[in-house]
């Protein structure tokens, strides 16, 4: 159990660290009857159908995911993974028959997408009906936030291919184990959540994060490294749908005898909450 609550701080220290790259400008005060926005966006989005905005807002978040915050995330978090990747069998051999299996079964239902999915369709739809549409701005981003996260999952899973990890009896699980889904999926939305909320919320949601990633190992289902990268990947994703405004983008450019690539790098101004 000790071990449990040494990569538990782990996790927490490598969602924390979001507040290092986090820029926090000076903002007016907000409607105590409202949810801030999140950090860097506008308060309200142009009304739209659910279909329309859900596109609309898909195309947005994927012209912010190439910025410096990216590149930032996911070496830390691949650099991290690299350095447990050697532990990663003795880790979980270590969580098997460790006795705290029950206390984080649970752990499966909660990292599940279809369940998260579900809570953000929720909090969309109470925020459409009640017409409160920070909260319904909240939902919509937790759900592009799922699929944007599903999408990169199945990517590297299939890119990777790494295999799960070895039962007792010498079978594994199906599918793939870079990186954990789970882990992935309760990061974003736990980023999600901070980045509306603020760090105070983000605490509790960041700790059921770390519980999540963590079942996944007493599961024997995906190594530490797995999880950790995870972690990192969701973070990513999650402050990508909150964020209007890249400050790092590239793109092709034409040169004398030759072709290249022209990258841009700037300060994101912060969009003035009404």
């Amino acid at each position: 159990m000790r071990s449990s609550t040494i990569i538990l701080a782990s996790f927490l220290v490598l969602s924390s660290s979001a507040r290092s790259f986090a820029q926090d400008p000076q903002k007016p005060p907000q409607d105590p009857q409202k949810p801030p926005a999140a950090a860097g966006e506008e308060p309200t989005k142009p009304t739209r159908s659910f279909g329309s905005a859900l596109v609309h807002n898909l195309g947005d978040d994927l012209k912010h995911l190439p910025r410096l915050n990216t590149v930032y995330f996911l070496a830390g978090g691949g650099a991290l993974a690299a350095a447990v990747h050697p532990a990663d069998d003795d880790i979980n051999r270590h969580f098997i028959g460790s006795g705290t299996e029950t206390f984080f079964r649970p752990g499966k239902y909660i990292g599940n997408t279809a369940v998260i999915l579900a809570a953000g369709t929720t909090t969309y739809v109470i925020g459409r009906v009640k017409k409160n549409r920070r909260l319904q701005h909240l939902g919509m981003d937790e759900l592009e936030g799922q699929i944007i996260a599903g999408a990169l999952v199945i990517g590297l899973k299939e890119s990777v291919r790494r295999e799960r990890p070895l039962r007792s009896d010498g079978t594994r699980a199906t599918g793939f184990s870079f990186p954990s889904g789970h882990a992935t999926s309760t990061f974003t939305a736990a980023t999600i959540l901070q980045q509306h909320l603020g760090y105070k919320a983000g605490v509790p949601t960041y700790l059921v994060a770390s519980y999540v990633a963590l079942s996944r190992l007493h599961e024997n289902v995906h190594f530490l490294s797995d999880v950790v990268f995870g972690a990192a990947l969701g973070t990513v994703v999650g402050r990508t749908v909150t964020w209007h405004g890249r400050n790092f983008y590239a793109s092709p450019m034409l040169i004398p005898k030759g072709t290249g690539i022209i990258v841009n790098v700037h300060a994101a101004r912060p969009v003035p909450h009404s």
